[in-house]
C-alpha cells in the first residue's frame, strides 16, 4: 500500500484565467496538467501541485465562468490547508497583503501555526507550517523563492453533523489514526508528507453545504496500485455497508468514488501512472492535453473553452 494520505482535493471555481492566476502567481503552485472535465468536456480541469504533480500535492478545479456560489455546511469540506516551512508564516502573511488577498490573524492549531484566507471565489484554504517543510521538494517557478514555496497539502478539514462513522472510515480503511482534539475537532493522521492530515469537525444538526464556486467536490485518498484500491472498496462494501462505484481510468490515475456517511464525496486514486503518462515533465501543464477518447473532437472543445495564458 502507498503512504496513507491524501492523493488530492478538487474544488468548483469561477472563471478559468481568474483561477490559474491565483494558483499560479499568487500561491506559486505549477500547473501540471491542462485537461478537461471528462464527464463534460466543454469544461476545463485545471490540476496545480509541485515541480512533477506528486501525489499528497494536487489541487485541481473545474472552473465555471458564471458559477453561483457555494454555500458553507455540514457535509462538504470546511477547508484545505496547505504546507509551507515554519519559518515562512509571516512570509505568506506579508505576501497576501501585498497581493489583496485578505485573512485572518495567523493562529496555532494542533500547535503548528496557521494562516487562514480565501481564494477569489472563497474557497477557504489555510497555509500550516510545519518543520520539516523546508526538506521537501518545491516549486519554485511560480515566483515564490524555494526557501518559501508550498510543499504540497497539509490536509483537510470535514464539516460533519457526527464524525464518528467518518472516523471509522480513516483509521480502519485508510490506515489513519487519531493524534489530537480541540474542541469539537478531532485530527486523524496517516503516513503520507504531504497530504497526512483529515480533521473532522462534528458540529450536530445544521444547514447542509451546497455545491457551487468555492466549494470542493471531492476528496481523494491514495492507493498504491489496482490492488490496493480494490481491498479498500470491498472493506467499504463489506464492513461499513458502501455503495462504490466500478473503476474509472482518469488518465492519470485510475479512480473509484463514494460517499461517505456525514455526506463528503470521496474518491480513492491510484499512485500511477502519473501526470508525465502524456508529456514530460518538464513541459507539465503547457498543452491541452485531452484523453483518447476525445482526440477527435479537439477543434470543437478547443473552440468552446475559454483562452488561458
Amino acid at each position: 500500500m502507498s503512504e496513507t494520505g491524501l492523493h488530492h482535493v478538487t474544488a468548483f471555481s469561477g472563471p478559468a484565467g481568474r483561477n490559474l492566476d491565483f494558483y499560479t502567481r499568487v500561491l506559486g503552485l505549477r500547473l501540471v496538467k491542462k485537461t478537461v472535465n471528462f464527464d463534460d468536456p466543454g469544461t476545463y480541469h485545471l490540476y496545480y501541485g509541485d515541480a512533477a504533480g506528486r501525489p499528497g500535492s494536487i489541487l485541481t478545479f473545474f472552473p465555471i465562468a458564471h458559477a453561483g456560489p457555494g454555500r458553507a455546511g455540514i457535509g462538504e469540506t470546511q477547508e484545505t490547508a496547505l504546507r509551507v516551512p515554519r519559518a515562512s508564516i509571516g512570509w505568506w502573511a506579508h505576501r497576501l497583503v501585498e497581493s489583496g488577498v485578505r485573512h485572518e490573524a495567523p493562529v496555532h492549531v494542533f500547535g503548528e501555526p496557521t494562516l487562514r484566507f480565501r481564494d477569489p471565489d472563497g474557497t477557504m484554504l489555510a497555509l500550516v507550517g510545519v518543520a520539516e517543510g523546508g526538506a521537501a521538494p518545491a516549486w519554485a517557478g511560480g515566483g515564490v523563492p524555494a526557501g518559501h514555496a508550498i510543499r504540497g497539502l497539509h490536509g483537510v478539514t470535514l464539516l460533519l453533523a457526527e464524525g464518528e462513522a467518518t472516523a471509522a472510515i480513516l483509521t480502519g480503511v485508510f490506515g489513519f489514526r487519531e493524534d489530537g482534539r480541540e474542541g469539537t475537532a478531532t485530527r486523524y493522521s496517516g503516513g503520507a508528507t504531504p497530504g497526512g492530515h483529515v480533521t473532522l469537525r462534528a458540529v450536530g444538526p445544521f444547514l447542509p453545504g451546497r455545491q457551487g464556486a468555492g466549494s470542493v467536490h471531492h476528496i481523494a485518498f491514495r492507493a498504491a496500485d489496482d490492488a490496493a484500491q480494490a481491498a479498500m472498496a470491498e472493506a467499504l462494501r463489506d464492513r461499513h455497508g458502501l455503495a462504490v462505484t466500478e473503476q474509472r481510468d482518469r488518465q492519470y490515475f485510475r479512480s473509484v468514488y463514494f460517499r461517505e456517511s456525514g455526506g463528503v464525496l470521496f474518491e480513492i486514486a491510484t499512485d500511477a501512472p502519473g501526470f508525465a503518462v502524456d508529456e514530460p515533465e518538464a513541459a507539465l501543464g503547457e498543452a491541452l492535453m485531452l484523453p483518447p477518447g476525445l482526440e477527435r473532437h479537439r477543434a470543437e472543445i478547443e473552440a468552446a473553452l475559454p483562452a488561458l495564458a
